[in-house]
C-alpha cells in the first residue's frame, strides 16, 4: 500500500473519533453512563494510536491536504471535554450556582488552554493540567464521592491547567516511560472494567483505578522536583 493512503487512513481514523463522540453523547442524553464512558474509552484508545501512526507515516508530508494536529483538537475538545462536562451536571454531581459556574470554567478554560501554543513541554509532556476529563469524570463516577468533593476537585483541576505545572504524557515523555505507560495500560483497563459493569464492582479495581489516577496526576510533578538520571529515560 503507498504510504500516501496509509497517511490518509491515519487522517480517517482521527475522524472516526468524532462519530464515538456522538455515540457518546447519545448514551449520556439517555443517560446510560456506562455506554457513554465505553464510547469514550475507545475514542481514549484510538487518540492513544493515531497519533503514533500520524508520525511512523509522516501524515504532514504525505497527506498535508488534511490537518491532522486540527482534527485531532476538534474531537479531543468533544471526548476529552465537553460531553464529560455534560455528563457531570446531567447526573448531579455538579449541582447549584457555584456547580454552574465551576462546569462554565471547566469549559470555557478548557477551550483557552486547547489553544495555547505553551501546552507541550520540552519533552513532550504537557504544561499545566491537561483538560482530561473523560478520565477525571470516569473516576469521579466509578468512587461517587459527594458533591463538595466533586467541586472541589473540578476547581482544583481547573486552576491546575493554567499553573506552571507538568503532566506527563503516558506514550511521549521520555521519563519514566515504561512506568508511565504501564500505570496507563492499567488504568484503561480499570477504567474499562468499572464502565463495563456499570461502576458497581468496587473493591480492589476501584482502588486501582484511584491508584493510577494519582500517578498520572502527579507523576509530572515528582519530575519536576526530582532530579533527572539517565536511567529514568527510554533508551
Amino acid at each position: 500500500m503507498p504510504i500516501r493512503i496509509k497517511a490518509l487512513l491515519v487522517h480517517l481514523l482521527t475522524a472516526t473519533g468524532a462519530v464515538l463522540s456522538m455515540l457518546a453523547l447519545l448514551a449520556a442524553v439517555d443517560g446510560q453512563w456506562s455506554l457513554m464512558f465505553l464510547w469514550l474509552l475507545l475514542a481514549l484508545i484510538v487518540d492513544g494510536v493515531d497519533g503514533p501512526l500520524a508520525r511512523r507515516y509522516d501524515t504532514k508530508t504525505n497527506w498535508p491536504i488534511h490537518d491532522g494536529e486540527l482534527m485531532d483538537l476538534i474531537v479531543d475538545y468533544l471526548t476529552y471535554v465537553f460531553i464529560p462536562a455534560y455528563a457531570l451536571w446531567a447526573n448531579g454531581m455538579l449541582q447549584g450556582v457555584l456547580g454552574a459556574l465551576a462546569l462554565g470554567a471547566l469549559i470555557y478554560g478548557s477551550v483557552i488552554y486547547f489553544a495555547d501554543t505553551r501546552m507541550k513541554t520540552k519533552d513532550k509532556s504537557f504544561a499545566g493540567f491537561p483538560a482530561c476529563w473523560n478520565m477525571v469524570v470516569l473516576v469521579l463516577f466509578a468512587l461517587n464521592p459527594g458533591p463538595n468533593v466533586v467541586l472541589a476537585v473540578v476547581v482544583l483541576l481547573t486552576v491546575a491547567m493554567f499553573l506552571n505545572l507538568k503532566f506527563i504524557h503516558p506514550t511521549r515523555t521520555p521519563r519514566w516511560y515504561p512506568v508511565n505507560l504501564g500505570v496507563s495500560i492499567l488504568w484503561l483497563v480499570t477504567a474499562g472494567q468499572s464502565a463495563w459493569l456499570d461502576f458497581n464492582e468496587g473493591g480492589i479495581v476501584h482502588y486501582l483505578l484511584l491508584a493510577a489516577s494519582l500517578y498520572l496526576c502527579l507523576a509530572g510533578i515528582a519530575q519536576q522536583i526530582l532530579p533527572e538520571r539517565t536511567s529514568d529515560r527510554i533508551a
